[in-house]
């Protein structure tokens, strides 16, 4: 069975499509391939008087490596970088333009975007109305062809030059995959690189992938799973380079970096010191040799990934050094290949006790790295989750944003559902990601801020604070997985391709972001459109509602991480707890009476969270321990709001449903059964949501719903 070609499944068809590129490097001839998978007929030709779409090299240090200008010209269209890598980029842009001429009668994507931002947005909010009522190295199958439409006249698009340069320089993914064939937290099937301990070796699917990935502007993607196991830990040994390189030269043709997650404790484990101790001579050389040899292998190898001290994976700690030591034992035996180490910042008690109020998880990151700031090598990256937690549906974001003002630092995102329903839910995330790009750390000059509305968001400290700006930037978790839609929801492709698009334009709105996927995506009429975007945009909410209420996070079924159980992890090792009792709920994190966590973020910040009348009620239990009738700022009881968010959420579940089944046979019928299998599974596990729950609270403050709905008292 032929994959699904996702947001590049629309082929355009006319006689011919000429086309001139002067370049023959690896990318160059992506790019000659890529005309034949995005025109049903090309023709490469020598003039550009006798091409449709030219590709020219140009001297623009405003493009850097990466930016594109697409510009329309007396035959056609010309597309200009610095870079074949530019150039590709530049391709996948005019692709998405002439889709969306042709979706849109004719108005491009950015004309539509400049015309109707406002109205865009404003019709994508959370109303809820709509939903309550009702294996190839071609893509010349599963596609949809334009078989009467040609690429919009110039006329038509482009009347004014489009450049686009990326916001943030790093835009990966970190594969969770295991040389078994299996996926940590992985929910589409098994890994497109390996199978039973070796090298799948299916460079198809791989070249597809890598064709996804850039088309949405990713450049970096590791390989393997951060929590490196005996077999992985050999990848980075010679025998095993040729295979990791036939992969890394696949990705490296559509300007993608290879990394491979490495094992802290590989010098002990493959037998060749007796220590792994990073101040150790031996362990040095060794990493050194390890280095060279896959330079050697592979010159555009773009470095590793660790995880160390954390959830029992092997660090310094072992050896009472520090991270800093660590990062800088890789960072040396990376640097004069010029190559990266990129350390992760999830490191935490893992082993704490549940009687111990005064231990806060959410504190872990920031103890263990800000007094580092500023310590580590040039080529070292600091990889920081999102939020002080673990990727939960609403948590703040962690204060090493901000705190951290002299260190090459990236935002780790998750695409996979790992706690938001296994794909199995629909989860758009583009609205996570868009609250914490956007969100003010005010952790510059506080009393200018007030004046001139100069704020520090999270989109642009990554970038100041980090020491090299080329160093910084976004990864996510990966999905994909050999499931044939890649990420098991069809409409969980929706994330992969935002999370590309949103890395590389950091003020793309949620709204745009899943209007242009549709249009990619979707051969609908735009009432079909108008409804697939309402299930996107309102899903987050709609999850929120019906599992862990108000920032509290988890009450998730340990290990498997999916569907209800509110004390699974409440009296474990883990650090995720709730505090319900007879009289209320919340972890109580201010500094009078609580952990004091949040001292941490900058003093508005902390000011702002750490009272109880102006934090957010979306985050009140997880700053502050509350009675059940406390009153929230929509007038609601705070236990009345947990009884009627949770039915909320289940009915808007089944608006879901309704609408979905309004589409069959508008949308193809295999996303249509893939949706409408998922929706049902969705609608079974919020009704368990919803069930244990209210019931759960209900037998807890002995207060009963005042609308007298059926709860399991």
């Amino acid at each position: 069975m032929s994959r699904d070609h996702c947001w590049l499944r629309q082929k355009f068809n006319e006689e011919t499509v000429t086309y001139q590129l002067e370049q023959n490097d690896a990318i160059a001839r992506t790019i000659k391939y890529e005309m034949n998978q995005l025109f049903s007929n090309t023709q490469h030709v020598g003039s550009d008087q006798d091409a449709k779409i030219t590709f020219g090299i140009v001297t623009d240090e405003v493009l850097g490596d990466e930016g594109y200008t697409l510009s329309k010209t007396a035959n056609g269209y010309r597309i200009t970088a610095q870079t074949t890598k530019g150039l590709l980029y530049g391709l996948f842009g005019f692709h998405r333009e002439i889709v969306a001429a042709d979706a849109n009668c004719g108005q491009t994507k950015h004309a539509k975007q400049g015309a109707n931002n406002a109205d865009s947005s404003a019709s994508h909010t959370s109303n809820t109305d709509s939903v309550n009522s009702a294996n190839t190295t071609s893509r010349a199958d599963n596609t949809s062809t334009k078989s009467n439409t040609s690429p919009p006249n110039p006329q038509d698009i482009l009347s004014e030059p489009i450049t686009s340069i990326p916001d943030q320089s790093f835009r990966m993914i970190n594969h969770w995959d295991n040389i078994d064939g299996s996926i940590e937290r992985g929910y589409a099937g098994d890994s497109i690189f390996y199978k039973d301990n070796t090298f799948r070796r299916d460079f198809g699917i791989v070249r597809q992938y890598a064709s996804l990935l850039a088309s949405v502007g990713i450049n970096a993607i590791s390989i393997n799973n951060v929590n490196v196991h005996r077999i992985e830990t050999g990848l980075i040994l010679e025998e095993n380079l040729p295979e990791v390189k036939m992969i890394a030269d696949i990705f490296s043709s559509y300007g993608i970096k290879t990394f491979l997650s490495v094992n802290f404790a590989a010098p002990k484990i493959l037998g060749r010191t007796v220590t792994s101790d990073p101040l150790d001579s031996e362990v040095n050389a060794f990493w050194a040799e390890i280095a060279d040899g896959i330079y050697r292998a592979i010159p555009d190898f773009g470095g590793f990934v660790v995880k160390a001290d954390s959830e029992g994976e092997p660090g310094p700690f072992t050896y009472g050094r520090d991270h800093v030591d660590g990062a800088n034992m890789y960072a040396r035996a990376l640097g004069k290949h010029g190559g990266i180490v990129i350390w992760r910042c999830f490191v935490y008690d893992c082993a704490q006790d549940w009687r111990n109020k005064s231990i806060d998880r959410a504190k872990a990151a920031y103890d263990n790295f800000i007094d580092l700031d500023g310590k580590f090598d040039e080529n070292v990256i600091l990889q920081i989750k999102l939020g002080p937690i673990d990727f939960q549906v609403r948590e703040p974001i962690t204060p090493l944003f901000g705190g951290l003002k002299k260190t090459n630092q990236i935002i780790e995102f998750q695409l996979t559902q790992e706690y938001t329903g296994h794909q199995k839910h629909v989860y758009y995330l583009p609205p996570v990601w868009k609250e914490v790009l956007d969100f003010d750390t005010a952790t510059g000059n506080e009393e200018a801020a007030e004046e001139t509305d100069d704020k520090t968001p999270v989109k642009d400290i990554l970038k100041s604070n980090s020491v090299d700006q080329k160093l910084s930037g976004i990864c996510a978790v990966g999905i994909v997985g050999m499931d044939n839609n890649w990420t098991g929801h069809k409409l969980a492709q929706a994330n992969v391709y935002a999370y590309g698009r949103l890395a590389w334009d950091n003020n793309l709105t949620e709204a745009e972001l899943a209007d242009e996927w549709i249009d990619l995506s979707f051969t609908v009429a735009e009432d079909s459109k108008a409804k697939i975007a309402e299930i996107l945009l309102t899903s987050r909410e709609t999850l929120e509602d019906y599992s862990a209420p108000l920032g509290i996070g988890f009450m998730v079924r340990p290990n498997i991480h999916y569907g209800p159980d509110v004390d699974g992890y409440e009296y474990d090792k883990w650090g995720t707890y709730h505090y319900a009792d007879r009289d209320g709920i919340g972890r109580d994190r201010t500094i009078a009476t609580g952990t004091g966590y949040t001292r941490q973020y900058s003093e508005k910040i902390c000011s702002y969270y750490d009272n109880i009348e102006t934090c957010p009620d979306n985050l009140l239990l997880f700053f502050h321990h509350v009675p059940y009738t406390h009153v929230l700022k929509n007038g609601e009881t705070l236990i009345q709001h947990i009884y009627n968010t949770h039915f909320e959420g289940l009915e808007r579940v089944q608006g879901y449903i309704d609408v979905w089944k309004t589409l069959e046979g508008e949308v193809d019928d295999d996303a249509f059964q893939n949706v409408t299998d998922r929706l049902e599974e969705q609608f079974k596990s919020a009704t368990d949501w919803r069930d244990q729950i209210n019931t759960y609270f209900l037998r807890k403050s002995g207060i009963a719903d005042n609308q007298n709905r059926e709860i399991f008292a």
